[in-house]
């Protein structure tokens, strides 16, 4: 009888927590991100460990930039989830960043850290695409006598070429792009775009153009081509 009595005054908290939950999550996916943050928080109140909660918050808080909390957030999920790749990714990308905003002491402390977090999560998800993006990153990045390594950044482009054509491309352009090789980052672009056909594919070589090449007749036509397609 006691725990039936229980029952009954406990339903009423959890039909408003999952209410407000659902609310939370129609305004994030409407991109309704600060409304969607006060009620969420609200919710983790009452649901401190609840994954999804602590996603649409990690995620939010990337979102607004405030990398500290997003790690926090993400730290709390892999520990929850340690069998869940995507969580291990999220978590190396918002320390990474959080990383570019502290003093290079403490950065290099952290280095590690996001480059195992990539690791781990592609040991769990062997396809996982944006983990070796971020492993690209981090060997571009950190200075040579830390660890970084052009042919370590190559050899991840080499992995996503063979999952994915136009990221394979796209991280080779990436590549020639940051030491400044804009010829050979051409190439690769031209490539990545001919196969993806996309957005993304068509605003690195515009941008490439643009930015880096200085030919605005090349970058006018491929915008023409793309506005037109």
């Amino acid at each position: 009888m006691k725990q039936l009595l229980a029952l009954f005054l406990f339903l009423p908290f959890l039909v408003w927590s999952q209410s407000n939950f659902e609310k939370g999550e129609k305004l994030f996916q409407a991109k309704k991100y600060d409304e969607a943050q006060v009620i969420l928080e609200g919710v983790l109140k009452s649901k401190p460990s609840d994954a999804k909660t602590l996603e649409y918050l990690g995620d939010i808080a990337a979102h607004n930039k405030s990398w500290q909390e997003a790690v926090k957030y993400y730290k709390k999920l892999k520990e929850l989830k340690p069998n869940d790749a995507n969580f291990y990714f999220k978590y190396g990308g918002a320390l990474g960043m959080r990383a570019s905003e502290v003093n290079k002491f403490k950065a290099l402390g952290m280095a590690s850290e996001v480059k195992e977090s990539f690791e781990k999560a592609i040991e769990l998800n062997p396809k996982h695409i944006q983990a070796r993006w971020g492993l690209i990153e981090y060997y571009l990045h950190l200075p040579g006598i830390f660890g970084g390594s052009e042919s370590k950044a190559i050899s991840y482009s080499n992995e996503l070429m063979q999952l994915s054509a136009v990221d394979g491309n796209l991280a080779k352009g990436r590549i020639e792009e940051y030491f400044e090789r804009y010829n050979a980052a051409e190439k690769y672009y031209i490539k990545a775009n001919e196969i993806g056909k996309s957005k993304t594919t068509f605003q690195k070589l515009y941008n490439l153009y643009l930015n880096k090449l200085k030919d605005a007749k090349k970058a006018r036509e491929l915008k023409q081509k793309f506005e037109s397609s």
